[in-house]
């Protein structure tokens, strides 16, 4: 029988890439957005859900179990850019950031994990971010909700052994999507002291992604790591240096990499 999937956030980006490339392999695809009927062309039902509203994530799995009795491999890929002076943001847009990257995802695991528990089998993979790997200037606050998500993932992994349910985690690079339109820009004002190099770091992190790699390989990343036996606990897909970064923060002193990333952003 095909293999049943669930990607959150698949109406777009990454998520719709990997969905339409699984399901030309053959898997049974669902993927999620808050507001189906805005994707009446996508190739894959499209079904209703918002992470951070516990009531659309039961409805959304109950809604897939309902048609496919079944829930093989969970892609936890909505997730939300945010950028700004960690001092400027407002706490509630921090909030919004951890709710949407981290407690939400947390919200689904928990989901579907009965169902897999039912099956005894099941895969989860968490969509992270290579900048989870270091805390980025003017991006902190997104470095750090995708690194604690990189970070639960090792624990869990643990907790759900004796239960034949595997879960790792996919940090991607830059990739040409469309998340720098979709992410929470904290404004530059004029009376910042942070406004010269933030506002120069804003022109930076779209640049990168604008110049990103093609969606189609995290998908075929994916695909590989469905195939696999037995998963690794941490994957990264991206162009060569910045899988090199995170080498390069394992192996330098702390303040050589911190150096090395302030340059690189001109600060």
């Amino acid at each position: 029988m095909s293999k049943v999937v669930l990607i959150t956030g698949g109406s777009s980006g990454i998520g719709k890439s990997v969905g339409e490339f699984l399901q030309e392999k053959g898997f049974i695809v669902y993927g999620t957005s808050r507001n189906p009927k805005n994707y009446p062309n996508s190739k894959f039902p499209i079904v209703a859900l918002d992470v951070t509203v516990s009531e659309t994530i039961t409805a959304c799995v109950n809604e897939v179990l309902e048609r496919e009795s079944k829930i093989d491999i969970l892609i936890n890929n909505a997730g939300a850019g945010i950028t700004g002076p960690v001092e400027e943001i407002p706490d509630a847009e921090i909030k919004r950031n951890f709710e949407t990257n981290f407690f939400g995802p947390i919200s689904v695991i928990k989901a579907v994990l009965p169902t897999m528990r039912s099956q005894d089998y099941g895969l989860i993979i968490n969509v992270t971010s290579i900048a989870g790997y270091m805390g980025l200037p003017f991006r902190g606050v997104y470095s750090a909700s995708k690194g604690a998500l990189e970070i639960i993932t090792e624990a869990f992994r643990m907790e759900l052994k004796d239960f034949n349910i595997e879960m790792t985690n996919v940090a991607p690079g830059d990739f040409a999507t469309n998340i720098a339109a979709g992410r929470y820009h904290a404004p530059v004002l004029e009376t910042s002291p942070y406004k010269e190099k933030y506002g120069h770091s804003l022109e930076t992190m779209d640049e990168h992604v604008d110049e990103g790699n093609d969606p189609k390989d995290m998908a075929e990343a994916i695909y590989k790591i469905i195939n696999t036996t037995s998963p690794k606990i941490h994957y990264k897909v991206g162009a060569f240096m910045q899988k090199f970064s995170i080498v390069l923060k394992r192996v330098l002193p702390d303040k050589v990499y911190e150096k090395l990333l302030m340059n690189h952003y001109k600060l």
